[in-house]
């Protein structure tokens, strides 16, 4: 079973002017004269990572990771409350991966992503397809309103009563019709300690799921509190907003994927977005292979999600 490539460091760094007082961190590492690839990440509002880098061959891969708008080393972060998110949606990100791809002189790239990587590498392959070589794509999220209602709005809770009653905690007891609205106003109040209540309890509530059994370290680096109200405030902006999608667009869309070559991976116990998403994907677009790995849940650092990643990004590396 393939596992993660050795670690690498970048050979080079930068900050992107995209507009609208945004700015991105973006690092290359592996070989300069690669296969251009780019990873990305979760979220939204989920930071790249070393990890991120390790999933392809780093001799035969140009690798190209950048944090997306309001996070990780990008800037301003949402963190602060004062941060605007009223410039950060799916589309302006389509158009910042535009931008770092004409900056750094690629002319195509393979897109590889999870979760919210995997929506924004859908909205990106459907509006630029001439721009991708292959899709590699895990634990398929588009957004819709099922798949919110389902880890956002009590589905899960029937797997995780225990989770879900410290994730409820915030929110006042006449507020919990309707759980991502009212945590839009708590993430954006101005009391600091309030924000961070719920940028805490929400981040808990996603890190403590998105595996099999819960990893302290995973959950600890998602509860420290500037990356939850990050996180959260990100996620929730764009959840509350359904993406800025048409209904079911990314599915509906997907007819404009078939002359990409493909991979869908999908844990079959993914709590975060569940399997019904990529099977839905799947039946729109037949010509992408399908992997239901049996033994996973949604983290990408799995093995048998990892496993077929890598299977996946060694075989288009030729």
């Amino acid at each position: 079973m393939r596992t993660f490539y050795p670690e690498i460091e970048p050979y080079e760094t930068g900050m992107l002017d995209v507009g609208d007082g945004q700015t991105l961190y973006w690092e290359a590492s592996g070989n300069p004269n690669g296969k251009p690839a780019v990873y990305l990440h979760g979220g939204p509002g989920g930071a790249s990572s070393a990890a991120q880098r390790r999933v392809f061959d780093p001799e035969k891969y140009r690798i190209i990771l950048f944090d997306q708008r309001g996070c990780g080393n990008s800037t301003p972060h949402a963190s602060a409350v004062e941060a605007d998110l009223a410039t950060n949606t799916t589309w302006h990100l389509v158009a910042d991966l535009e931008t770092l791809r004409e900056h750094l002189g690629i002319e195509r790239w393979l897109v590889c992503g999870g979760s919210w990587g995997s929506t924004l590498g859908l909205a990106y392959a459907e509006t630029h397809p001439a721009a991708v070589t292959e899709l590699v794509m895990r634990g398929i999220f588009t957004l819709r309103p099922v798949e919110l209602d389902w880890f956002y709005e009590g589905g899960a809770a029937a797997i995780y009563p225990d989770l879900w009653e410290a994730f409820i905690a915030p929110v006042p007891v006449e507020e919990r019709t309707h759980l991502i609205e009212a945590y839009g106003r708590l993430l954006n109040d101005p009391d600091r300690f309030v924000r961070e209540r719920a940028g805490v309890a929400w981040s808990t509530w996603e890190s403590s799921t998105i595996t099999l059994l819960q990893e302290p370290e995973k959950i600890a680096h998602f509860t420290e509190p500037s990356f939850a109200v990050a996180f959260a405030r990100i996620e929730n902006h764009f959840f509350r907003n359904g993406g800025w999608f048409e209904p079911n667009q990314l599915i509906r869309d997907a007819g404009k994927l078939a002359e990409i070559p493909g991979v869908i991976i999908q844990g079959r116990y993914d709590m975060c977005t569940p399997a019904f998403t990529a099977w839905d994907l799947h039946k729109n677009w037949p010509e992408a292979e399908f992997h239901l790995i049996p033994d996973a849940g949604h983290a990408f650092d799995q093995p048998g999600i990892l496993d077929a990643i890598i299977t996946a990004t060694d075989r288009f590396a030729a």
